[in-house]
């Protein structure tokens, strides 16, 4: 018999997560910190020097935070897979226990649920017990490096836009410029993050633009009161 094969969207959440939360906080940060910049009256030398340093160390941070936290999460995982190992091992009977009460809590009779534990546990315990006691699945098993390499990379991307802009864009116009493109762009991301991730796609494009216009202009406003106080 031929299995039918679907691809659901539940698999795509490991590197869908850090992907947009990457390219979300490129383009806020670093268009953020050129508005902010730019509003304290810089020189387009400097201000595009800032960009830059601002997507190095920001791509770096984001692999590093995605890493470490991920990680973790491995730690965890691991651990709660060598207990139940051991547990499958010393006390069977408890955890055939514990396996049926879950199917009964679920909607089984006792007989039912007996015969779907035994025979899921003949088949592969551990998977069992870490799929339907944890809820661990591999489509939600941590993976550090994928994490941290997809947060690098779409932040680097997302940042990239808006720093594109500065040598573009005329620098009396600098801020609007980057400012309005900048949210052009979170719009076009929440748009894709939606749409891979099946929401609403109109509830996406206005979270994502409502931040990070929040964002540039509390920078914004920071830059010309220090630019002008300085001045």
């Amino acid at each position: 018999m031929r299995r039918h094969k679907e691809a659901h969207l539940i698999n795509r959440i490991g590197w869908l997560r850090a992907s947009v939360l990457g390219a979300n906080d490129g383009i806020v940060s670093t268009a953020s910190l050129i508005v902010g910049v730019a509003a304290a009256q810089s020189a387009p030398a400097t201000i595009l020097l800032t960009g830059i340093a601002g997507l190095v160390a920001g791509a770096m941070s984001m692999a590093a935070g995605e890493y470490v936290s991920v990680s973790s999460q491995a730690d965890s995982e691991s651990a709660d897979r060598a207990r139940e190992e051991n547990e499958l091992a010393t006390i069977p009977d408890k955890e055939r226990e514990e396996l049926i009460g879950i199917y009964e809590l679920r909607g089984l009779d006792r007989a039912l649920a007996e015969q779907v534990a035994d025979k899921l546990t003949a088949h592969d315990a551990l998977a069992t017990h870490l799929r339907d006691e944890l809820a661990l699945a591999a489509h939600t098993a941590a993976r550090p490096v994928q994490a941290a390499l997809a947060s690098a990379a779409a932040f680097t991307i997302g940042a990239s836009l808006p720093l594109a802009m500065v040598p573009l864009s005329p620098a009396a116009y600098l801020s609007w410029t980057v400012s309005i493109t900048a949210l052009l762009f979170l719009a076009v991301l929440g748009a894709v993050g939606a749409k891979a991730g099946g929401a609403p796609i109109g509830r996406a494009v206005l979270r994502v633009t409502f931040w990070g216009a929040i964002a540039m202009a509390a920078t914004a406003a920071i830059g010309a009161l220090f630019g002008t106080t300085v001045a």
